[in-house]
């Protein structure tokens, strides 16, 4: 009945004594039994080797067996292995002392077989189901982190596509949100920002302009210049986005909900919807500043012609600590090469 592969370590000074446990184990059908009578070698071995269960004996001159005890607690604790304290003392004091230092039950001396094969084949079905409870605690993390990235994954794609679907009102191809996310990730990689940041950023930046779900064609597609008034209700954009991003405790949303509120507000406080100066800005917000006007100013719009690269350039330098954070516009500066590549690969069809 027991499984051939558990592996016993019986460590006792006294050779005679090995052998007689070694030969009620296999009486007992337990064939892998290893002994030793150094216990400084056996502690190496438990460290260093597989065990299910060890023997001990309590009275061994040198090391003694409490001493070997508590060289082996931390692992037998950690790995669930139990260690049987082999004494012909029975004392109250001497249980306690053991048990508190990680012994997990007691044999007497000389020992009894029947009494033997009770403790060896509880405490081993007792590891075996902490093993089984181990892996089945495993797998369930497994699938938890499977069905986390997989959820992760899919809210992702359903916020890109609602960021085009945003884009698709005003845009007939929806590219400028892939350009401008990754323009945004490539000047906060200049800035320093760590992976995570970075990942954000590219993100929830594609979420800035949401809120033009909500205003009308009649001003979102008009040709030509729009009126105060009409200028006022496209502001409207960045709270309706904002109000739409809101609430909600991801890293990922609370992002895109600043970026959306904030990436028309302008370094030198004469943005909006608030008015925000300088570092009052979330940094996100003034990332996606440069990258959304860079993309802006080099598209074709029902009311203007697209801006060469360079001439776009020469607008973001010149907005430099007005419209623009200086090192954000700096940053877009020295990646410039890089902004080029991109913008090559995301070209509108």
């Amino acid at each position: 009945m027991t499984p051939p592969k558990n592996r016993i370590l019986a460590i006792d000074d006294e050779p005679d004594n090995l052998l007689l446990i070694r030969q009620a184990l296999r009486q007992l059908g337990y064939v892998h039994c290893d002994t030793e009578t150094d216990p400084v070698r056996a502690v190496a071995r438990f460290h260093t080797e597989a065990f299910d269960l060890v023997l001990l004996d309590y009275n061994m001159p040198g090391m003694s067996g409490m001493a070997v005890l508590e060289a082996l607690a931390d692992k037998a604790r950690r790995e669930q292995i139990p260690v049987v304290i082999v004494t012909a003392q029975s004392d109250r004091d001497t249980r306690l002392q053991t048990l508190h230092a990680g012994a997990k039950d007691f044999l007497g001396k000389p020992i009894d077989l029947a009494e033997l094969q009770v403790r060896v084949f509880n405490l081993l079905e007792t590891r075996a189901l902490h093993l089984a409870l181990r892996q089945q605690n495993q797998r369930l993390e497994e699938i938890v982190s499977e069905r986390t990235r997989e959820l992760h994954a899919s809210r992702l794609e359903v916020i890109r596509r609602l960021a085009r679907a945003a884009e698709f009102r005003d845009n007939d191809t929806g590219l400028h949100v892939q350009r401008m996310s990754l323009y945004a990730q490539a000047i906060g990689r200049k800035l320093g920002l760590p992976p995570h940041d970075l990942d954000l950023l590219l993100t929830a930046s594609q979420m800035h302009d949401l809120g033009k779900i909500g205003i009308s064609d009649l001003i979102l597609l008009k040709p030509g210049k729009l009126t105060p008034e009409e200028f006022a209700i496209m502001q409207e954009h960045t709270t309706i986005g904002a109000s739409i991003l809101q609430g909600h405790d991801s890293d990922l949303l609370r992002s895109a909900h600043e970026i959306a509120l904030n990436h028309h507000e302008r370094w030198d406080g004469k943005g909006y919807p608030n008015g925000l100066i300088g570092e009052a800005i979330p940094l996100n917000a003034r990332i996606a500043a440069v990258a959304d006007v860079f993309d802006a100013l080099t598209m074709v719009r029902p009311y203007k012609r697209a801006w060469t690269t360079e001439d776009a350039r020469r607008e973001i330098a010149s907005l430099s600590g007005g419209h623009f954070d200086p090192a954000v516009a700096a940053a877009f500066e020295a990646c410039f090469d890089e902004i080029l590549v991109i913008r090559a690969n995301n070209m509108d069809l």
